[in-house]
């Protein structure tokens, strides 16, 4: 059974987090004279010369009302980078506890693993990008804290089957995190809608996509209302700027923009598909749920070489382990697709 206090280190379930300025006094004022900022004015205009709320009360009570959570259940990171390290940070004990992920898969959960000194524990997807349950399951060791599951699933572009990731969360007492960085590009319900079902759930989501926002490093987490309070007692105190925060606030008014602008990618994504299906040196299109799709060609280091020769950038997966002569090929605008395609039709081996 899952037990949080268990799982978390100890340390972190004593310690007592720092206390800001703005933590200290929650009202207003005319002269602030309490956070040594410099009361002249901003270089940059506005009032940057400000603290942040540390907190990002207002962006988080908007946050809430659009997910269907509580401002409690939701932390905000620099990116969720951010929320990946500190996840670690809060359950494992350097050079004692591990954690498993499934490759391919995105590389910062080994790179934060790393960094934590961390053992990670890996389980290769099935040939068709899905999870081995039963082999996941006899991976997990009793220093085994976490289980990262990306859906849709980068570089590979699927969705990960529910049941299964519903029965590691039935079958496992540490973690598990869902990565849905491109949830919005699929027909599949979030996993933030079933928060109050599993206790050891943590949904991870991003403004970077969807959203266009990748430029303001803002991620979020979702989870119970024990484990947000956890990340929030060791986060850095003023972690989201207040420039990213002012245009977060703004660009979550935009609701029929976001929705048109989804649209209209996975419209251009199915296109590309089409077009690239047709491509002799194409031997294999992944089912995407993405904004991306993975593309399996006949010899993927040249073909990477030669669009770089046309100024156009993909990236080349074929190092990483089940996506041997694959390339990840973000969708663009028609104009881009378009270049894309007549490249690639060129291209002769």
């Amino acid at each position: 059974m899952f037990d949080l206090q268990s799982i978390v280190r100890p340390n972190v379930w004593r310690m007592k987090p720092y206390a800001s300025a703005r933590d200290e006094f929650k009202g207003t004022a005319s002269v602030y004279l309490d956070a040594n900022e410099n009361n002249l004015g901003s270089l940059a205009g506005n009032n940057y010369n400000r603290y942040p709320d540390p907190h990002q009360k207002a962006l988080k009570s908007k946050i809430a009302t659009i997910k269907g959570v509580k401002p409690s259940q939701i932390f905000l990171g620099n990116g969720s980078d951010e929320a990946i390290d500190l996840l670690f940070r809060m359950v494992c004990r350097p050079g004692q506890d591990r954690a498993l992920f499934l490759p391919p898969t995105y590389g910062m959960y080994e790179v934060s693993a790393n960094l934590n000194d961390v053992q990670l524990d890996t389980v290769q997807l099935t040939a068709d990008f899905q999870i081995p349950v039963a082999d996941v399951l006899r991976n997990v060791k009793p220093e085994t804290k976490l289980i990262f599951i990306c859906s849709p699933n980068n570089p590979t572009g699927n969705s990960i089957r529910s049941e299964d990731i519903e029965a590691v969360l039935d079958n496992f007492d540490g973690l598990v995190i869902v990565d849905e960085a491109y949830i919005d590009f699929s027909d599949e319900p979030s996993w933030t809608t079933r928060l109050q079902d599993f206790p050891n759930l943590v949904v991870l989501q991003t403004f970077s996509k969807a959203w266009g926002m990748a430029g303001l490093r803002l991620g979020m987490a979702f989870a119970s209302e024990e484990i947000i309070a956890l990340l929030d007692k060791i986060k850095p105190p003023y972690n989201i700027n207040e420039a990213t925060q002012d245009l977060a606030l703004k660009a979550l008014d935009q609701d029929e923009q976001l929705k048109y602008m989804i649209e209209e990618i996975i419209q251009e994504r199915q296109m590309l598909e089409s077009a690239l299906s047709t491509l002799p040196i194409v031997e294999k299109l992944y089912p995407s749920d993405a904004n991306f799709i993975l593309v399996k060609v006949k010899d993927a280091n040249a073909l990477y070489r030669y669009l770089l020769d046309k100024g156009i950038v993909t990236r080349n997966r074929s190092s990483v382990p089940g996506c041997q002569n694959c390339l990840r090929i973000s969708v663009g605008t028609t104009d881009e697709n378009q270049q894309l395609y007549q490249a690639m039709s060129n291209f002769e081996i």
